[in-house]
């Protein structure tokens, strides 16, 4: 049948909120997907029920063309709606929402008429497997656009296609590569493996889909041979067991599911396109069910809320920062590379030397572009005289940890310091209160305390008290923001939140090893729980002389004892893994982790040992008001630690496994080592239950 002359006699009596249908004069019919009252688009069910709509309607009226384009300034599809996800495992549905999702796109699919997705910034998840529902795909080449399947960092896999059409359209292989480790690809990367088939600048994108549309295009014998031979039975057999190994090496089965299940998924499922789906299907309901998919979806949240604190303009625009150790270099070189002017300030040139050499390690492999590399150098400039002061809108301070050494440092530089700026300490442990003296505009002065590496640790904690300012705070978060780092506003008070509730770990650890248990099997067993990294190894990560120095900060406050190894600053050479020995011997950046002793019986409680004092401290911190609430807590420890997120934080730990059940265990310890394990108070709180 020809198609309507017009959309709204095509579409006459759909009531349609989230999609905007255009015909163009060529017959291509643009479907512009806004979802109504949101920022950006996510694939609600009441939206796929509208799409399911059009799509119907346009099997009896075909246009030429269909292409598929975002209605929104910014971004294609974020994906599922997340909220409504969690919902749907809520009221059991979630096997019913899936199958919408699937019968949808799969009519998008089977569309006589060429389709095509207009791709500009981020396509995640659902959005993703949306265009490749469609015939074709044609990205923007701006520098937003990024397309990825990120479902198993939600602790599920892809369920409206995407396991089933990626591997087909490229080959399992990089299908897989991209599903088992959720990242994003650029729009020339996508194109190089043949996710996209056009790859155009953004103002030329519809025109670029609705031409693909009418004229077609035939994808190279290569990709097609590779995407057939990569899928045969024997192929998924024999890929299997090498997907298997390789997952295995960084991810626990017991602990994250979901790779083991897409790979298995896959490669076990035949026949049909509706038989994979169905797979496909079973595999998302079963995972979504597990605490790992709640807890990584309530993580996802979590990070979510921290993001949101950062609204606003900062107002900073040139950045100082004073010390230009690793901190110090490595904070400064993050904010040239996020766009702000940076002088960096130091007493020993040499020190501002390699700094200077890290930064350019950092630009080389985040500037992938090295024709922008050179702009970006250029925003980061030594400052031996200490110059940039009086021009700075934000001061951080990252000197050695002690706190005569840096109220000098204030005293010298506060009043050389514009109205406006503010003043920041990036002090581990150290109380506002005991920095703040003598200076004169002590609402303008808070923490801003980074973790080691900053590149990698997305956590800055916000150091306030009652002196510092709400716009000050404000400030601070906004500037978090445009750095790409996820503020936690902390009470200043010993340690903040990250320290003093990793402390007690590492202490134990430490206790642990001075007792002769080894340093590979106390890191296994915290690992066995869910850690990243062994708290042996941590510590000379971190450095055996900062740890002394937080340790001497903290452990008065907390009433804990120090063993030797952590009571005295070490010597130099000695301090870990930048010196190439501390606990362990460094080689080629790598500890080397001398094996257990033959017969050597692993204490059975040593898990315990380590991990009951880290959740007696974040309940005293919850009780103290350190941070204002359990998510606060559980999204600070897990963003600055690495703690386990499939368990959800510490708070959320204590949840599941039971309060009652977790305090009897820390009494257990308590009996048998001592009172550095006694129940530290808010044990009886509401929140933990």
């Amino acid at each position: 049948m020809a198609a309507a002359s017009s959309t709204t006699e095509w579409f006459a009596g759909l009531t349609l909120r989230n999609w905007r249908p255009e015909l163009r004069a060529d017959g291509v019919l643009v479907l512009y997907f806004d979802r109504a009252g949101a920022s950006v688009n996510t694939l609600a069910q009441e939206v796929l029920v509208e799409l399911d709509g059009i799509l119907e309607r346009l099997e009896f009226e075909a246009p030429k063309g269909l292409v598929i384009a975002s209605g929104k300034g910014k971004g294609f599809v974020a994906g599922a709606d997340i909220k409504e996800f969690a919902e749907f495992d809520k009221l059991g549905t979630t096997a019913d929402a899936i199958a919408r999702g699937q019968n949808v796109f799969q009519r998008l699919a089977e569309a006589k008429y060429p389709t095509v997705a207009a791709i500009h910034g981020f396509s995640m998840g659902g959005g993703t497997e949306m265009a490749l529902a469609c015939r074709y795909r044609v990205a923007s080449n701006d520098s937003s656009t990024r397309i990825g399947l990120p479902e198993v960092k939600l602790g599920i896999v892809p369920g409206w296609g995407g396991t089933v059409r990626l591997p087909r359209l490229i080959g399992a292989p990089a299908a897989m590569d991209l599903m088992l480790t959720g990242r994003t690809v650029s729009a020339s990367a996508a194109r190089a493996m043949g996710l996209v088939d056009r790859v155009t600048d953004a103002p030329n994108l519809i025109d670029e889909a609705a031409k693909l549309a009418l004229k077609g295009y035939e994808r190279p014998l290569k990709q097609r041979a590779l995407a057939w031979a990569t899928n045969t039975a024997v192929a998924r057999k024999a890929l299997r067991g090498t997907l298997i190994g390789q997952v295995a090496r960084k991810a626990n089965k017991d602990h994250y599911p979901a790779p083991y299940a897409l790979i298995n998924t896959w490669a076990n499922s035949g026949g049909s396109t509706r038989n994979l789906l169905k797979a496909e299907q079973k595999a998302v309901v079963k995972l979504s069910s597990t605490s790992t998919a709640r807890n990584l979806i309530r993580v996802f949240f979590l990070q979510e809320g921290l993001k949101a604190q950062g609204g606003g303009d900062s107002g900073i625009r040139h950045v100082h920062v004073v010390g230009a150790g690793v901190m110090g270099g490595d904070i400064a070189a993050w904010a040239a590379y996020k766009g702000f002017d940076v002088t960096l300030n130091d007493r020993d040139q040499a020190a501002l030397d390699k700094a200077q050499e890290r930064a350019t390690e950092l630009f080389a492999k985040k500037v992938k572009d090295e024709s922008k590399r050179p702009a970006v150098a250029a925003r980061l400039q030594s400052d031996l005289a200490g110059d940039g002061v009086r021009s700075a809108d934000l001061l951080i301070e990252a000197i050695v940890e002690r706190p005569d050494a840096k109220r000098g440092l204030y005293a010298a530089v506060e009043p050389q310091l514009k109205s406006t700026a503010i003043l920041a300490t990036n002090t581990s442990s150290i109380p506002l209160a005991e920095l703040r003296e003598g200076l004169t505009r002590p609402a303008q002065f808070a923490g801003l305390h980074y973790f080691n590496p900053v590149a990698l640790m997305p956590l800055v904690e916000i150091v306030r008290d009652e002196q510092v300012s709400a716009e000050t705070q404000q400030r601070l978060a906004a500037f978090c923001k445009a750095i790409d780092k996820l503020p936690v506003p902390v009470k200043g008070t010993p340690g903040f939140l990250v320290n003093r509730v990793l402390f007690p770990y590492m202490l134990e650890a430490a206790t642990a090893f001075a007792e002769g248990i080894p340093g590979k099997v106390i890191d296994k067993a915290a690992m066995n729980f869910g850690m990243p990294m062994g708290p042996i190894e941590l510590i000379d990560t971190v450095g055996l002389d900062v740890a002394s120095g937080v340790g001497n900060e903290l452990a008065p406050f907390l009433g804990l004892p120090i063993p030797a190894s952590l009571a005295t600053p070490p010597a130099m050479g000695a301090r870990g893994k930048k010196d190439g020995q501390g606990l362990y011997e460094w080689k080629d950046g790598k500890a080397v982790k001398p094996d257990m002793p033959e017969g050597y019986a692993i204490p059975t409680d040593l898990e315990d040992r380590l991990i009951l004092p880290l959740l007696n401290e974040a309940v005293a911190c919850l009780h103290d008001g350190v941070v204002e609430n359990a998510d606060l807590l559980d999204a600070g420890v897990i963003f600055g630690t690495g703690f386990a997120p499939f368990r959800g934080g510490p708070i959320q730990y204590i949840r599941e496994t039971g309060a009652d059940s977790v305090l009897a265990r820390l009494k257990k310890l308590e009996a048998r080592y001592g009172a550095r394990f006694a129940p530290r108070a808010g044990w009886d709180s509401a929140a933990l239950r």
